[in-house]
Protein backbone atom coordinates (compact mmCIF):
# COMPACT_ATOMS: atom_id res chain seq x y z
CA UNK A 1 0.00 0.00 0.00
CA UNK A 2 1.35 3.40 -0.99
CA UNK A 3 1.12 6.33 1.47
CA UNK A 4 -1.56 8.64 0.10
CA UNK A 5 -1.12 12.41 0.21
CA UNK A 6 -4.86 12.84 0.65
CA UNK A 7 -4.69 11.06 4.03
CA UNK A 8 -3.50 14.21 5.83
CA UNK A 9 -6.15 16.31 4.08
CA UNK A 10 -8.97 14.02 5.25
CA UNK A 11 -7.67 13.81 8.84
CA UNK A 12 -7.37 17.61 8.97
CA UNK A 13 -10.88 18.02 7.59
CA UNK A 14 -12.29 15.61 10.20
CA UNK A 15 -10.55 17.60 12.93
CA UNK A 16 -12.21 20.81 11.72
CA UNK A 17 -15.65 19.74 10.49
CA UNK A 18 -18.47 17.48 11.69
CA UNK A 19 -18.81 15.57 8.41
CA UNK A 20 -16.43 14.95 5.53
CA UNK A 21 -17.52 13.64 2.13
CA UNK A 22 -14.70 11.76 0.38
CA UNK A 23 -15.42 11.66 -3.34
CA UNK A 24 -13.73 9.52 -5.96
CA UNK A 25 -14.45 6.88 -8.61
CA UNK A 26 -14.79 3.26 -7.59
CA UNK A 27 -11.63 1.28 -6.83
CA UNK A 28 -9.57 4.45 -6.32
CA UNK A 29 -8.79 3.55 -2.69
CA UNK A 30 -11.44 5.43 -0.70
CA UNK A 31 -12.44 2.45 1.45
CA UNK A 32 -8.82 1.48 2.14
CA UNK A 33 -8.05 5.03 3.25
CA UNK A 34 -11.19 5.23 5.39
CA UNK A 35 -10.41 1.96 7.16
CA UNK A 36 -6.86 3.14 7.79
CA UNK A 37 -8.25 6.26 9.47
CA UNK A 38 -10.83 4.14 11.33
CA UNK A 39 -8.05 2.00 12.83
CA UNK A 40 -6.73 5.09 14.63
CA UNK A 41 -9.94 5.95 16.48
CA UNK A 42 -13.19 4.50 17.80
CA UNK A 43 -15.29 3.95 14.70
CA UNK A 44 -17.95 1.96 12.91
CA UNK A 45 -18.06 1.15 9.18
CA UNK A 46 -21.15 0.44 7.05
CA UNK A 47 -21.17 -0.36 3.32
CA UNK A 48 -24.50 0.86 1.98
CA UNK A 49 -24.26 -1.36 -1.09
CA UNK A 50 -24.81 -4.33 1.24
CA UNK A 51 -28.44 -5.04 2.02
CA UNK A 52 -27.57 -6.08 5.57
CA UNK A 53 -25.91 -2.73 6.29
CA UNK A 54 -28.80 -0.80 4.74
CA UNK A 55 -31.17 -2.69 7.03
CA UNK A 56 -29.21 -1.46 10.05
CA UNK A 57 -30.14 2.08 9.02
CA UNK A 58 -33.84 1.41 8.48
CA UNK A 59 -34.34 3.54 11.60
CA UNK A 60 -31.15 5.61 11.34
CA UNK A 61 -31.55 7.70 14.49
CA UNK A 62 -31.98 4.63 16.71
CA UNK A 63 -28.68 3.23 15.46
CA UNK A 64 -26.72 6.46 15.19
CA UNK A 65 -27.70 7.59 18.69
CA UNK A 66 -25.71 4.63 20.01
CA UNK A 67 -22.63 5.64 17.98
CA UNK A 68 -22.43 9.22 19.25
CA UNK A 69 -18.85 8.87 20.52
CA UNK A 70 -17.57 7.15 17.37
CA UNK A 71 -16.56 8.11 13.86
CA UNK A 72 -19.29 6.71 11.61
CA UNK A 73 -18.06 5.73 8.13
CA UNK A 74 -20.76 5.28 5.49
CA UNK A 75 -19.53 3.84 2.18
CA UNK A 76 -21.39 4.54 -1.10
CA UNK A 77 -23.68 6.89 0.81
CA UNK A 78 -25.48 7.98 -2.39
CA UNK A 79 -27.32 4.65 -2.17
CA UNK A 80 -29.46 6.09 0.66
CA UNK A 81 -30.24 9.72 -0.26
CA UNK A 82 -32.89 9.98 2.46
CA UNK A 83 -30.20 9.55 5.10
CA UNK A 84 -28.89 13.11 4.87
CA UNK A 85 -31.74 14.69 6.82
CA UNK A 86 -31.08 12.27 9.68
CA UNK A 87 -27.37 13.10 9.56
CA UNK A 88 -28.17 16.78 9.93
CA UNK A 89 -30.16 16.09 13.08
CA UNK A 90 -27.42 13.83 14.41
CA UNK A 91 -24.73 16.45 13.84
CA UNK A 92 -26.77 19.18 15.52
CA UNK A 93 -27.57 16.93 18.48
CA UNK A 94 -23.90 16.02 18.92
CA UNK A 95 -22.83 19.66 18.69
CA UNK A 96 -25.11 20.46 21.60
CA UNK A 97 -23.22 17.80 23.54
CA UNK A 98 -19.88 19.38 22.65
CA UNK A 99 -18.95 16.95 19.84
CA UNK A 100 -18.29 19.43 17.06
CA UNK A 101 -15.97 17.59 14.67
CA UNK A 102 -15.01 14.18 13.33
CA UNK A 103 -18.48 12.65 13.47
CA UNK A 104 -19.11 11.25 9.96
CA UNK A 105 -16.92 10.19 7.05
CA UNK A 106 -19.09 9.68 3.97
CA UNK A 107 -17.70 7.93 0.88
CA UNK A 108 -19.24 8.29 -2.55
CA UNK A 109 -18.53 7.70 -6.22
CA UNK A 110 -21.05 10.03 -7.86
CA UNK A 111 -20.02 13.63 -7.22
CA UNK A 112 -22.91 15.75 -8.53
CA UNK A 113 -25.48 13.35 -7.13
CA UNK A 114 -23.87 13.52 -3.70
CA UNK A 115 -23.40 17.28 -3.80
CA UNK A 116 -27.06 17.72 -4.68
CA UNK A 117 -28.21 15.31 -1.96
CA UNK A 118 -26.09 16.85 0.77
CA UNK A 119 -26.01 20.55 -0.17
CA UNK A 120 -29.21 21.59 1.59
CA UNK A 121 -29.27 19.07 4.43
CA UNK A 122 -25.65 19.45 5.54
CA UNK A 123 -24.92 23.08 4.63
CA UNK A 124 -22.30 24.41 7.03
CA UNK A 125 -21.73 20.96 8.48
CA UNK A 126 -19.73 19.21 5.76
CA UNK A 127 -16.48 19.48 3.80
CA UNK A 128 -15.90 17.85 0.42
CA UNK A 129 -12.58 16.19 -0.46
CA UNK A 130 -11.90 14.52 -3.81
CA UNK A 131 -9.55 11.53 -3.80
CA UNK A 132 -7.52 11.18 -6.99
CA UNK A 133 -5.90 7.94 -8.22
CA UNK A 134 -2.28 7.23 -7.27
CA UNK A 135 -0.01 10.21 -7.92
CA UNK A 136 3.58 10.41 -9.13
CA UNK A 137 4.96 11.65 -5.81
CA UNK A 138 3.25 8.72 -4.06
CA UNK A 139 4.74 5.96 -6.24
CA UNK A 140 8.10 7.57 -7.07
CA UNK A 141 9.25 9.52 -10.11
CA UNK A 142 11.23 6.52 -11.37
CA UNK A 143 7.87 4.87 -12.16
CA UNK A 144 6.48 7.76 -14.21
CA UNK A 145 6.08 5.82 -17.47
CA UNK A 146 4.46 2.90 -15.68
CA UNK A 147 1.99 5.22 -13.94
CA UNK A 148 1.24 6.98 -17.23
CA UNK A 149 0.62 3.70 -19.07
CA UNK A 150 -1.36 1.87 -16.41
CA UNK A 151 -3.08 4.79 -14.72
CA UNK A 152 -3.47 5.44 -11.02
CA UNK A 153 -6.06 2.90 -9.91
CA UNK A 154 -4.09 0.88 -7.33
CA UNK A 155 -5.04 -2.59 -8.62
CA UNK A 156 -4.16 -1.59 -12.18
CA UNK A 157 -0.86 0.03 -11.25
CA UNK A 158 0.26 -2.83 -9.02
CA UNK A 159 -0.68 -5.62 -11.43
CA UNK A 160 1.96 -8.27 -12.13
CA UNK A 161 2.32 -7.32 -15.82
CA UNK A 162 1.09 -4.83 -18.40
CA UNK A 163 -1.22 -7.54 -19.74
CA UNK A 164 -2.71 -8.17 -16.28
CA UNK A 165 -3.10 -4.44 -15.75
CA UNK A 166 -4.97 -4.00 -19.04
CA UNK A 167 -7.22 -6.96 -18.18
CA UNK A 168 -8.10 -5.35 -14.84
CA UNK A 169 -8.98 -2.07 -16.54
CA UNK A 170 -11.11 -3.82 -19.17
CA UNK A 171 -13.02 -5.57 -16.38
CA UNK A 172 -13.37 -2.23 -14.58
CA UNK A 173 -14.86 -0.60 -17.67
CA UNK A 174 -17.24 -3.51 -18.19
CA UNK A 175 -18.41 -3.40 -14.57
CA UNK A 176 -19.10 0.33 -14.75
CA UNK A 177 -21.01 0.01 -18.02
CA UNK A 178 -23.03 -3.09 -17.16
CA UNK A 179 -23.62 -2.70 -13.40
CA UNK A 180 -22.68 0.60 -11.80
CA UNK A 181 -24.16 3.03 -14.31
CA UNK A 182 -27.50 1.17 -14.63
CA UNK A 183 -27.67 1.12 -10.82
CA UNK A 184 -27.76 4.94 -10.88
CA UNK A 185 -30.93 4.85 -12.97
CA UNK A 186 -29.96 5.83 -16.56
CA UNK A 187 -31.19 3.40 -19.18
CA UNK A 188 -28.26 3.65 -21.59
CA UNK A 189 -27.14 0.64 -23.64
CA UNK A 190 -23.67 -0.40 -22.47
CA UNK A 191 -22.39 -0.70 -26.04
CA UNK A 192 -23.54 2.84 -26.89
CA UNK A 193 -21.92 4.36 -23.82
CA UNK A 194 -18.72 2.39 -24.46
CA UNK A 195 -18.59 3.77 -28.01
CA UNK A 196 -19.14 7.30 -26.70
CA UNK A 197 -16.42 6.91 -24.07
CA UNK A 198 -14.02 5.56 -26.72
CA UNK A 199 -14.82 8.47 -29.04
CA UNK A 200 -13.91 10.86 -26.24
CA UNK A 201 -10.66 8.92 -25.84
CA UNK A 202 -9.73 9.35 -29.50
CA UNK A 203 -10.34 13.10 -29.13
CA UNK A 204 -8.45 13.33 -25.81
CA UNK A 205 -7.81 16.96 -24.89
CA UNK A 206 -9.82 18.33 -27.82
CA UNK A 207 -12.66 20.83 -27.76
CA UNK A 208 -16.07 19.28 -27.19
CA UNK A 209 -17.84 18.88 -30.54
CA UNK A 210 -21.26 17.61 -29.51
CA UNK A 211 -22.60 17.72 -33.09
CA UNK A 212 -19.84 15.43 -34.42
CA UNK A 213 -20.28 13.02 -31.50
CA UNK A 214 -24.04 13.00 -31.99
CA UNK A 215 -23.66 12.25 -35.71
CA UNK A 216 -21.18 9.45 -34.97
CA UNK A 217 -23.51 7.78 -32.48
CA UNK A 218 -26.75 8.55 -34.29
CA UNK A 219 -28.26 10.39 -31.33
CA UNK A 220 -29.23 13.98 -30.55
CA UNK A 221 -26.92 16.65 -29.17
CA UNK A 222 -29.03 16.69 -26.02
CA UNK A 223 -28.37 12.97 -25.54
CA UNK A 224 -24.62 13.57 -25.93
CA UNK A 225 -24.86 16.16 -23.16
CA UNK A 226 -26.61 13.64 -20.93
CA UNK A 227 -23.95 10.96 -21.57
CA UNK A 228 -21.17 13.44 -20.86
CA UNK A 229 -22.84 14.69 -17.67
CA UNK A 230 -23.00 11.11 -16.43
CA UNK A 231 -19.31 10.35 -17.00
CA UNK A 232 -18.31 13.70 -15.47
CA UNK A 233 -20.50 12.98 -12.44
CA UNK A 234 -18.80 9.61 -11.98
CA UNK A 235 -15.41 11.43 -12.04
CA UNK A 236 -14.28 9.40 -15.06
CA UNK A 237 -14.20 12.29 -17.55
CA UNK A 238 -13.11 15.90 -17.01
CA UNK A 239 -14.89 18.76 -18.73
CA UNK A 240 -12.30 21.55 -18.50
CA UNK A 241 -13.92 24.97 -18.69
CA UNK A 242 -12.45 27.78 -20.81
CA UNK A 243 -11.06 30.89 -19.11
CA UNK A 244 -14.04 33.24 -18.93
CA UNK A 245 -12.71 36.57 -17.65
CA UNK A 246 -12.79 39.47 -20.08
CA UNK A 247 -9.34 39.97 -21.61
CA UNK A 248 -10.48 41.95 -24.64
CA UNK A 249 -10.03 38.97 -26.99
CA UNK A 250 -12.40 36.55 -28.71
CA UNK A 251 -12.17 33.45 -26.54
CA UNK A 252 -13.03 29.88 -27.41
CA UNK A 253 -16.10 29.02 -25.32
CA UNK A 254 -16.39 25.25 -25.82
CA UNK A 255 -14.93 23.09 -22.98
CA UNK A 256 -12.10 20.62 -23.50
CA UNK A 257 -12.76 16.99 -22.60
CA UNK A 258 -10.36 14.43 -21.11
CA UNK A 259 -10.69 10.83 -19.96
CA UNK A 260 -9.33 11.52 -16.49
CA UNK A 261 -7.30 8.37 -15.82
CA UNK A 262 -4.63 7.70 -18.44
CA UNK A 263 -4.87 3.95 -17.83
CA UNK A 264 -8.59 3.91 -18.63
CA UNK A 265 -7.90 5.98 -21.75
CA UNK A 266 -5.35 3.42 -22.92
CA UNK A 267 -7.73 0.54 -22.14
CA UNK A 268 -10.48 2.19 -24.19
CA UNK A 269 -8.04 2.43 -27.12
CA UNK A 270 -6.57 -1.06 -26.63
CA UNK A 271 -3.03 0.16 -25.84
CA UNK A 272 -1.28 -2.47 -23.71
CA UNK A 273 2.39 -1.46 -23.79
CA UNK A 274 4.43 1.72 -23.68
CA UNK A 275 5.62 0.98 -27.23
CA UNK A 276 2.06 0.81 -28.57
CA UNK A 277 1.22 4.05 -26.75
CA UNK A 278 4.24 5.94 -28.09
CA UNK A 279 3.30 4.92 -31.64
CA UNK A 280 -0.35 5.97 -31.35
CA UNK A 281 -1.73 9.38 -32.48
CA UNK A 282 -3.23 9.93 -29.00
CA UNK A 283 0.19 9.99 -27.30
CA UNK A 284 0.31 13.80 -27.07
CA UNK A 285 -3.22 14.12 -25.73
CA UNK A 286 -2.64 11.26 -23.32
CA UNK A 287 0.51 12.88 -21.88
CA UNK A 288 -1.26 16.24 -21.62
CA UNK A 289 -4.21 14.70 -19.77
CA UNK A 290 -1.92 12.71 -17.46
CA UNK A 291 0.07 15.80 -16.46
CA UNK A 292 -3.01 18.00 -16.25
CA UNK A 293 -4.77 15.64 -13.82
CA UNK A 294 -1.65 15.38 -11.67
CA UNK A 295 -1.28 19.17 -11.47
CA UNK A 296 -4.94 19.70 -10.57
CA UNK A 297 -4.76 16.98 -7.89
CA UNK A 298 -1.64 18.57 -6.37
CA UNK A 299 -3.14 22.08 -6.23
CA UNK A 300 -4.59 23.43 -2.95
CA UNK A 301 -8.26 22.77 -2.20
CA UNK A 302 -10.34 25.53 -3.76
CA UNK A 303 -8.16 25.90 -6.87
CA UNK A 304 -10.12 26.49 -10.09
CA UNK A 305 -8.80 24.87 -13.30
CA UNK A 306 -9.31 26.29 -16.79
CA UNK A 307 -7.73 26.32 -20.23
CA UNK A 308 -7.22 29.41 -22.35
CA UNK A 309 -7.58 29.76 -26.10
CA UNK A 310 -8.36 32.69 -28.36
CA UNK A 311 -9.70 32.55 -31.88
CA UNK A 312 -6.34 33.98 -33.00
CA UNK A 313 -4.46 30.94 -31.67
CA UNK A 314 -3.03 32.07 -28.31
CA UNK A 315 -3.38 29.04 -26.03
CA UNK A 316 -2.58 27.64 -22.58
CA UNK A 317 -3.12 23.96 -21.78
CA UNK A 318 -3.93 24.65 -18.13
CA UNK A 319 -4.61 27.73 -16.03
CA UNK A 320 -4.92 27.33 -12.27
CA UNK A 321 -6.45 30.11 -10.18
CA UNK A 322 -5.27 29.36 -6.67
CA UNK A 323 -7.35 30.22 -3.56
CA UNK A 324 -5.13 33.25 -2.86
CA UNK A 325 -6.01 34.53 -6.35
CA UNK A 326 -2.63 33.80 -7.95
CA UNK A 327 -2.90 32.66 -11.57
CA UNK A 328 -0.50 29.95 -12.78
CA UNK A 329 -0.17 29.16 -16.49
CA UNK A 330 1.04 25.78 -17.76
CA UNK A 331 2.07 24.47 -21.14
CA UNK A 332 2.45 20.67 -21.35
CA UNK A 333 4.64 19.07 -24.00
CA UNK A 334 5.79 15.51 -24.62
CA UNK A 335 9.24 16.70 -25.71
CA UNK A 336 12.74 16.63 -24.22
CA UNK A 337 13.75 20.08 -25.54
CA UNK A 338 12.00 23.02 -23.84
CA UNK A 339 10.50 25.23 -26.54
CA UNK A 340 7.42 27.44 -26.51
CA UNK A 341 5.32 29.04 -29.19
CA UNK A 342 4.58 32.76 -29.46
CA UNK A 343 0.96 31.93 -28.60
CA UNK A 344 1.99 30.87 -25.09
CA UNK A 345 3.66 34.23 -24.39
CA UNK A 346 0.66 36.14 -25.75
CA UNK A 347 -1.75 34.06 -23.66
CA UNK A 348 0.17 34.50 -20.39
CA UNK A 349 0.24 38.26 -21.01
CA UNK A 350 -3.53 38.25 -21.67
CA UNK A 351 -4.39 36.64 -18.33
CA UNK A 352 -1.57 38.37 -16.39
CA UNK A 353 -0.18 35.04 -15.15
CA UNK A 354 1.81 35.17 -11.88
CA UNK A 355 3.69 31.93 -12.69
CA UNK A 356 4.54 30.52 -16.13
CA UNK A 357 5.65 26.91 -16.33
CA UNK A 358 6.44 24.51 -19.15
CA UNK A 359 6.03 20.88 -18.08
CA UNK A 360 8.13 18.77 -20.43
CA UNK A 361 9.60 15.27 -20.66
CA UNK A 362 13.17 16.29 -19.84
CA UNK A 363 14.88 15.59 -16.54
CA UNK A 364 16.24 19.02 -15.62
CA UNK A 365 14.72 22.30 -14.49
CA UNK A 366 15.65 25.02 -16.98
CA UNK A 367 15.11 28.79 -16.64
CA UNK A 368 13.91 30.25 -19.93
CA UNK A 369 14.03 33.92 -18.95
CA UNK A 370 11.46 36.48 -17.83
CA UNK A 371 10.26 34.26 -14.96
CA UNK A 372 9.42 31.31 -17.20
CA UNK A 373 10.72 27.88 -16.19
CA UNK A 374 10.72 24.50 -17.91
CA UNK A 375 10.63 21.54 -15.52
CA UNK A 376 9.77 17.84 -15.36
CA UNK A 377 6.38 16.85 -13.95
CA UNK A 378 7.70 15.84 -10.52
CA UNK A 379 9.29 19.28 -10.02
CA UNK A 380 6.08 21.05 -11.06
CA UNK A 381 4.07 18.93 -8.61
CA UNK A 382 6.48 19.71 -5.77
CA UNK A 383 6.25 23.42 -6.53
CA UNK A 384 2.48 23.55 -6.54
CA UNK A 385 2.16 21.40 -3.39
CA UNK A 386 4.17 24.08 -1.56
CA UNK A 387 1.21 26.44 -2.06
CA UNK A 388 -1.13 24.37 0.12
Amino acid sequence: MYPRSINHTVITALAEQAAVVLLGPRQVGKTTLALEIAAQTASVYLDLEREADRQILTEPDLYLDEQAAKLVILDEVQQMPGLFSSLRGQIDMRRRKGLRSGQFLLLGSASNLLLHQSAESLAGRVRYVEMPPLQLDEVGRDRLNELWLRGGFPDSFQAASDRASLTWREDFLRTYLERDIPALGPRIPATTLRRFWTMLGHAQGGLLNAAALAEGLGVSGQTIGRYLDLLVDLMLVRRLAPWHENVGKRLVKSPKVYVRDSGLLHALLGLESLESLLGHPVVGGSWEGFCLEALIAAAPIGTEPFFYRTSAGAELDLVLRLPKSEVWAFEIKRATAPKLSRGFHLATADIKADRRILVYAGAREVPLGDGLRAMPLNAALALIRQQA
